[in-house]
C-alpha cells in the first residue's frame, strides 16, 4: 500500500516530532508500505522518508520546482516527481496513495489534510485518513470541528471520514483497516459541506 504522510517542514520545532516521523517511516517500511511524502530533505519530511529507506522501504517523494530549486528536493528518493506547482503536487500526492497520515504540522499540513478529509466527506475517495497526535496538538482543530457540526455547517460523518489516533501502532492498524464507504445522498449534498 502507498501510503501518504503529511507532515511538518519546519525546523524550529521539538525534537519530539522528528523522532515521531522517524518511528512512522520506520514502521511503515516494517509493513511493507510505500511512502509517498512532500519530497524535501527539511524536519519531519526528510526524517520520515530518511527512517523508511534505512528501514528498507520504498519511497516517492512529489516536490514542486520552485522547492526543487531551493536545493530541498530528496534526491535519494526511489523515485522523485517534480511537479510546476503545489496544487499539482496535492493531486498527484492524491493519485498516488491509497492511505493518508497526518502528523503534526503547521498550515501546509492543515491545507493537505483539509482538502483529502474534505474530499472524503464528499465520498470522492474512500481512501482511509488518519490523524496522529500523541500530544494533542489538533486538539482545538478537533473541537472546532465539532462546534461547526453543532451549528449545522457540516455534516455526522466528518467524524466517519477520519480516525483520530495518539500511537503509531494505532495508526497504522486504523491506516490498514477498511475505511467506511461514505457516499453522501442528493440530500445530504444540498447540506452545509463547506
Amino acid at each position: 500500500m502507498n501510503v501518504c504522510v503529511f507532515c511538518a517542514s519546519s525546523q524550529k520545532i521539538d525534537p519530539k516530532y522528528l523522532d515521531l516521523a522517524t518511528q512512522v517511516g520506520a514502521e511503515l517500511a516494517e509493513r511493507g508500505h510505500t511512502l509517498v511524502s512532500g519530497g524535501a530533505t527539511v524536519s519531519c519530511m526528510g526524517a520520515v522518508t530518511a527512517a523508511a529507506r534505512a528501514a528498507g522501504g520504498r519511497t516517492i517523494g512529489v516536490i514542486p520546482q520552485v522547492l526543487v530549486d531551493i536545493e530541498i528536493a530528496d534526491h535519494a528518493s526511489d523515485e522523485l516527481v517534480v511537479t510546476a506547482d503545489m496544487r499539482e503536487r496535492k493531486g498527484v500526492m492524491d493519485a498516488r496513495s491509497d492511505a493518508f497520515l497526518v502528523l503534526p504540522g503547521g498550515i501546509g499540513t492543515l491545507e493537505e489534510l483539509f482538502e483529502i478529509w474534505t474530499s472524503r466527506v464528499l465520498g470522492i475517495h474512500d481512501k482511509p485518513l488518519v490523524i496522529l497526535d500523541p500530544w494533542g496538538l489538533y486538539a482545538p482543530l478537533r473541537a472546532l470541528v465539532e462546534s461547526m457540526y453543532d451549528a449545522g455547517f457540516t455534516r455526522a460523518n466528518v467524524f466517519d471520514a477520519i480516525s483520530w489516533t495518539t500511537s503509531v501502532e494505532e495508526a497504522l492498524d486504523h491506516l490498514e483497516g477498511r475505511a467506511p464507504h461514505l457516499r453522501p445522498s442528493v440530500e445530504e449534498l444540498g447540506e452545509a459541506t463547506g
